[in-house]
């Protein structure tokens, strides 16, 4: 591959997290010559989302990747005497205190086939059904870190990821295979007539019974290609950033959404509704008629808070909570207000970051359905691949499992002039963006990183049962802990195409106190039980039970001054991984703050041209015509299945 690279570009970007591919797809779209890399054999970097078998596999690499020592010996030789090198690091630190914990059946006398999914290995998670399968298996009990155990024991079964099928491994067929049926409580494949023939008298015992119908290991595996598991939880804000950028420069018609179905609270050990919409406050059994105005009221005011200052102008200097304690509201709406509408804590925010909170909040409602949040089909990853693809279509070339040993800096003017790879080319280029996991310890020395605490759960029901089973649901548990954070929790259903049938994808964040499973495991406690056979002999339970269980610690390098980068060259921009927020909003004003540094005269990702109007000269290429080929029609679904923004905003404008 490095022999057919061209050896000058006007802007090489390293890595292919979202802000690093909306830079990439703006600047192709600008004109500019684009090498895009990555060492990792995914897109996405921490945006990225995986299959089950792909997930076991990331911790695999991750293991092996903190094995890798930097070799510099090929590219040293290379070094002029005017120059020097800024080596980058071959090790991603970004993710710490990994742990898996599986509470499903092991099943351990089936055999687990599925094509290009890791081979069943009984040792590669906690059992907590069994401890004498644990002794067997040499298992470490659950209050022992599996970050170092079981990914050295993945290191021999787990195939690594294909990048060729990166963009087409999330849509994957997803029929023809064995169909499920599923009730409340459990998913039990479809039998053929010869499991008829075998089956038991109606009077077999139903303990018995439930015990058959259980989801196991060997079904998550087999149906492991259902999943789609984000590294990083977020959601689209109807009216944000990121969606306005989509439908702008024409992205979104690579992708589909579903909207938010409910917004959940966390209050005095339930979890309940919280009404969104007039008409949701109206008709909720929750509020009182008196709440229902006050709340109206309230909510009202917050629209255009900006048009009357006496009402906050004496609060500014306080929190957002004592501000509503002066407002006439009850201690249940202002609970709603704080937790579920403004989505902060008692003491996060101040009075005018509440009332711009709620303000976003309500700005959003309705655009394309009854909450403000929008979540694409596939995942989290499916967005920068989106901008990736447009990249290509203007003409930038993307190289994976690529990775860059060095920048090379002229001493004299302290810029950098090219970039070293891996079979030790040199290429050169004017703008140089990084993404900060890239960058060596010495770099970063004086760089002081926050975390993030993440929990990735799959259980067998939702934690608010409905009429329906396919509800999408955001919940905020606050924090009860002096020093410790609000918990936000995201829970998808198979209809997102993240997880199989039967099952819910549950994403846990807040921001880092102590290790991920420290931080979060009090409140999965609270939302959730192990799945043990102590419980599935239990017909009253009312959680949902968790088939198996990921916590880890994230790099949070967002918002961090270049000035902390020890000797950054002026041509090489720093891009941040995920923050801890809910939206992209981070991730979309640092892409367009470093493409002005850039281009300072171009418009941002502007829409594409009409492929009618483009005149052909020569051996010029038609992006778009070429393009159009391989791009399927808008989906004719109905807007409660999936949404595409490029068609609902003519609708709604």
């Amino acid at each position: 591959m490095a022999d057919t690279l061209p050896s000058e570009f006007d802007v090489i970007v390293i890595g292919t997290g979202l802000p690093e591919s909306i830079i990439a797809a703006a600047c192709s779209r600008s004109g500019r010559r684009v090498l895009h890399v990555d060492s990792r054999s995914y897109y996405g970097g921490n945006w990225a989302s995986f299959s089950f078998s792909g997930l076991l596999s990331w911790l695999k690499e991750h293991q092996e990747n903190s094995d890798i020592e930097n070799d510099s010996s090929m590219w040293q030789d290379q070094i002029l005497e005017n120059e020097e090198a800024i080596a980058l690091s071959r090790k991603d630190k970004t993710i710490q205190h990994v742990e898996v914990f599986c509470y499903a059946s092991q099943d351990l006398h089936e055999d687990v086939e599925e094509a290009g999914a890791l081979q069943k290995n009984h040792a590669l998670v906690t059992s907590a059904n069994s401890t004498e399968a644990a002794e067997s298996a040499f298992l470490p009990m659950e209050d022992e870190s599996l970050s170092t155990m079981n990914c050295e024991m993945l290191t021999e079964q787990t195939p690594s990821s294909d990048p060729e099928n990166a963009l087409e491994v999330n849509g994957a067929e997803v029929t023809g295979e064995k169909e499920n049926h599923c009730d409340d409580k459990t998913c039990v494949p479809s039998t053929s007539a010869e499991d008829v023939s075998e089956n038991v008298p109606i009077a077999e015992d139903t303990t018995e019974q439930r015990k058959k119908d259980r989801i196991t290991y060997s079904q998550i595996i087999k149906e492991g290609r259902r999943f789609n598991i984000d590294l990083v939880s977020k959601l689209l804000y109807s009216r944000g950033l990121l969606i306005d950028l989509l439908i702008k420069s024409n992205v979104s018609r690579y992708a589909e959404f579903k909207n938010i179905t409910r917004i959940l609270a966390f209050r005095e050990g339930r979890v309940e509704q919280v009404p969104c919409s007039r008409a949701d406050v109206f008709n909720s059994k929750q509020l009182t008629m008196v709440e229902k105005r006050m709340l109206m009221k309230f909510l009202t005011f917050c629209m255009e808070y900006e048009k009357y200052p006496d009402e906050y102008k004496g609060y500014e200097d306080i929190t957002f909570y004592e501000y509503l304690k002066t407002q006439k509201l009850t201690p249940n709406l202002q609970y709603i207000v704080l937790h579920s509408i403004a989505m902060t804590s008692e003491t996060a925010s101040s009075t005018i970051d509440g009332l711009k909170a709620t303000r976003n909040f309500l700005h959003c409602l309705g655009r394309y359905g009854n909450t403000p949040f929008l979540f694409p089909l596939y995942g989290q990853g499916e967005l920068p691949q989106c901008f990736c693809r447009m990249c290509a279509v203007f003409g930038g070339i993307y190289c994976l499992r690529h990775s860059v040993q060095c920048l090379v800096v002229d001493k004299e003017s302290r810029k950098c002039k090219a970039i070293i790879d891996q079979f030790g080319q040199r290429i050169i280029s004017e703008h140089f963006l990084v993404e900060d996991s890239y960058f060596s310890e010495n770099m970063c020395s004086r760089v002081q990183y926050r975390q993030i605490s993440r929990a990735v759960l799959i259980t067998d029901r939702s934690v608010l049962k409905t009429d329906s089973d396919q509800q999408i649901s955001i919940l905020t548990v606050p924090a009860e802990e002096p020093g410790t954070f609000a918990v936000r929790v995201i829970e998808l259903c198979s209809s997102t195409m993240t997880c199989m049938k039967g099952t819910y994808l549950v994403h846990l964040t807040c921001t880092s106190s102590k290790t991920a499973r420290e931080d979060l495991e009090p409140v999965v406690q609270k939302l959730f039980f192990p799945y043990t056979e102590m419980e599935i002999e239990n017909e009253q339970v009312e959680k949902p039970r968790i088939l198996w269980a990921l916590y880890f610690n994230m790099r949070d390098s967002s918002d961090i001054s270049r000035s902390c980068y020890k000797d950054l060259p002026s041509n090489v921009y720093v891009c941040s991984g995920p923050d801890c927020g809910l939206g992209n909003d981070n991730a979309v004003k640092q892409a367009e703050t470093l493409f002005q540094e850039i281009c300072p005269s171009e418009d941002f990702c502007p829409p594409p041209p009409n492929p009618e109007d483009i005149v052909l000269d020569g051996d010029g290429l038609q992006p778009e015509a070429s393009e159009s080929s391989t791009i399927p029609e808008a989906n004719s679904e109905t807007f409660k299945e999936s949404t595409n923004l490029g068609n609902l905003e003519e609708s709604s404008e």
